[in-house]
């Protein structure tokens, strides 16, 4: 684990530039109540200029309406109607904007308890998570909650946002006790990279420019880190996995015997001339030629979207995964995995679903439900029968068809699934395979692993 209260080491500025300027981060931003989640991020898109000038006028008319002095920033954001009367967030708000440095895509989420399934949402395809905290309450339990969030879904770099210094007359001690409780906390969830700043986003210290106010701290701005943090893995320290989407087979007369397997690299890198594997079949042959774009390339990696092409003819299509023949996963059909439940309708043993795993759907049935955990304490609560909206649970699944699931700890996309419900397609439940969570949560994975599988009664 990484703690950062300083900033990044010396790096090379020229090649971070160069290699900033076509990268892209996206992050999430998460805290509590009232913690001014949504004026920071009002405040980050203001002072980065990354808001158009009729936006601004609405924003000032809304303001002024409310009978507000100074624009409310906050409201850049939180764009519902429910949201604006009652000063909170409630949906996901999704902003994307632009620096000279990088790109990125910024996902709101809600600070109520009863709207956790946003924060999941939200974050579960960022890079980063900034959680916020009211520099006058300090860490309290929706922080924690977010910090479990935020550790579940494996999300690489945390920033702790203490807020509101203007309100302790920024007071470096109270920065100092808040960032130690909350990087302790953190840490103890397996949270890899922990940074803290202290800011105010109403007045705009440490958000885009450094504050005038607390010369005691020497880190990075919340922009300046942003546009400066790692992001990416290097592809060839993952084990490439192919979902195929599409196979395209033209028949034309300049291309008779074309078959190629389109659709986007999950992880990892393909060569041509590589032993690949198709999953779930098993069948093995050869890369034969890769297309990126309509031109021929010897190597791809992820996330590029390519055709490949085999050696061999072999039955593939659309949800079957091409994988290293060296590197590969077993295909199966019993699925254990750490879910949260999204659908305000129960998840319950028994229930017949649709499981939809990278590009492949198939039937399955929820076969028990083991335990619940409680963020605020990370305790676990055994057959708890159900999982109700915003609950993060335990369940085994008995798919249809055999698939080949990572576990998410190795890979946040092939580890990643989605319970649907067949009736009338809506998405119920959100899982991740294997132990995704930190070690601090897995009292009972041990006990679970020693359950021998009860199939009576099952259709497959």
């Amino acid at each position: 684990m990484t703690t950062s209260f300083s900033g990044q080491g010396p790096v090379d500025a020229a090649a971070d530039a160069a290699l900033a300027a076509t990268s892209l981060l996206r992050f999430a931003t998460a805290g509590s109540v009232d913690d001014g989640k949504s004026t920071l991020v009002g405040r980050l898109l203001h002072d980065s200029k990354s808001v158009l000038a009729d936006q601004l006028e609405a924003v000032e008319s809304a303001s002024r309406n409310r009978g507000q002095d100074t624009p409310d920033l906050a409201l850049l954001t939180d764009g519902l109607r429910a949201e604006r009367e009652q000063g909170i967030t409630i949906d996901v708000a999704y902003r994307y904007f632009a620096t000279p440095r990088r790109r990125f895509i910024l996902a709101d989420t809600p600070g109520h308890v009863q709207y956790t399934r946003n924060m999941v949402t939200g974050a579960s395809t960022a890079e980063l998570a900034v959680v916020l905290v009211d520099a006058r309450n300090g860490v309290v339990e929706q922080t924690r909650r977010h910090a479990a969030v935020a550790a579940l879904l494996r999300v690489p770099h945390v920033v702790l946002a203490v807020n509101k210094m203007d309100l302790v007359d920024y007071d470096e001690d109270v920065f100092a006790r808040i960032a130690e409780e909350f990087t302790r906390y953190a840490a103890s969830l397996g949270v890899p990279e922990i940074t803290a700043i202290p800011i105010s986003a109403l007045v705009g210290d440490n958000v885009v420019t450094a504050s005038a106010h607390m010369d005691w701290y020497g880190g990075p701005t919340v922009l300046e880190h942003l546009e400066t943090v790692a992001v990416g893995d290097d592809p060839s320290d993952d084990p490439a996995r192919f979902p195929v989407q599409y196979v395209i087979r033209p028949q034309s007369a300049e291309r008779p015997d074309y078959r190629g397997y389109a659709g986007q690299i999950a992880s990892g890198l393909l060569r041509v001339g590589q032993r690949v594997t198709v999953q779930p079949s098993g069948r093995s042959s050869t890369i034969e030629g890769l297309d990126v774009l309509g031109q021929s390339v010897d190597v791809a990696w992820a996330p590029q979207s390519v055709t490949v092409l085999l050696a061999d003819d072999l039955d593939i299509s659309r949800g079957d995964m091409i994988v290293p023949s060296d590197a590969t996963v077993t295909p199966s059909q019993d699925l254990t995995a750490t879910v949260c439940h999204l659908h305000d309708t129960p998840l319950t043993p028994g229930a017949r679903v649709l499981l939809k795993h990278t590009t492949r759907t198939v039937k399955a049935i929820v076969k028990e439900i083991p335990s619940r955990l409680t963020l605020d304490d990370l305790s676990q609560h055994p057959e708890p029968g159900r999982l109700v909206a915003n609950d993060i649970g335990r369940v085994v699944l008995r798919t249809s068809e055999p698939l080949p699931v990572d576990a998410y700890a190795d890979s946040r996309r092939t580890g990643s699934f989605v319970l649907i419900d067949p009736a009338d397609g809506s998405t119920l439940t959100a899982g991740m395979a294997g132990h995704a969570f930190a070690d601090a949560v897995r009292e009972t994975a041990e006990a679970e692993a020693g359950r021998a599988p009860d199939d009576d009664g099952w259709d497959f």
